[in-house]
């Protein structure tokens, strides 16, 4: 999760000067709080996340003490495909994330039968993205979902409104699951060049490959 620090800055002639910084992450953010601290001329420092909670400077070294064995700084890629044929989906979904001081990968899929569309495909890859991330524990956490399916990601900002009964239904389940684990979504559309790993698990995932793999980053 990313943080904003605001503070309290003091002149020379006892002037006060409200301040804020930029979206940090909270390794960065901790350190240059430590920093203007140690400059004594701060006052009123406190730490924030993108739901509005705060920290002092002591609260959020404990918590990210707390969180460092816990998945974060996580980026979800996702796709979906469909064989009209057998009315089966592919679902595909590679999630980047760091664990303590180390960056891990899980590429997955699955095969999924009893599809009507390559749209629903597609919602139907996101929630089985978002079931890994429930595996894995994840709460509490902005997570950035990145795929080239437009329309979903839209309809998830709530920019474009959907009219099929179908997907409306995976929407609502979608936003609940999102709710349930009070995650902090962000949705970015991406040309299709740039999700080819996920598009290729589900390819594999109709061909009746199955693949899950945890990979450390070097």
């Amino acid at each position: 999760m990313n943080y904003k620090l605001e503070w309290i800055y003091k002149l020379k002639n006892n002037e006060k000067v409200p301040c804020s910084s930029d979206w940090l992450t909270g390794e960065v953010a901790v350190q240059f709080a430590e920093e203007l601290e140690a400059s004594g001329k701060v006052t009123e420092l406190y730490f924030y996340d993108e739901a509005g909670t705060s920290w002092i400077l002591k609260e959020m070294k404990k918590l990210l003490t707390e969180i460092e064995e816990d998945p974060h700084e996580i980026t979800v890629f996702f796709d979906g495909g469909f064989q009209k044929e057998s009315n089966q989906a592919g679902l595909g979904a590679v999630i980047f994330f760091k664990q303590g001081k180390k960056k891990y990968r899980i590429r997955a899929n699955q095969q999924f039968d009893e599809m009507e569309s390559n749209s629903e495909a597609e919602y139907a890859a996101f929630y089985f993205a978002l079931n890994i991330l429930e595996d894995l524990g994840v709460n509490h956490l902005s997570c950035e979902f990145k795929g080239d399916s437009q329309g979903i990601l839209k309809q998830l900002e709530g920019e474009w409104p959907c009219y099929e009964e179908t997907l409306n239904r995976w929407l609502d389940r979608i936003e609940e699951k999102i709710k349930s684990l009070s995650l902090h979504p962000k949705f970015t559309v991406i040309p299709r060049k740039d999700n080819k790993e996920a598009d290729k698990l589900a390819t594999q995932a109709l061909e009746g490959k199955e693949i899950f793999a945890k990979t450390l980053i070097l």
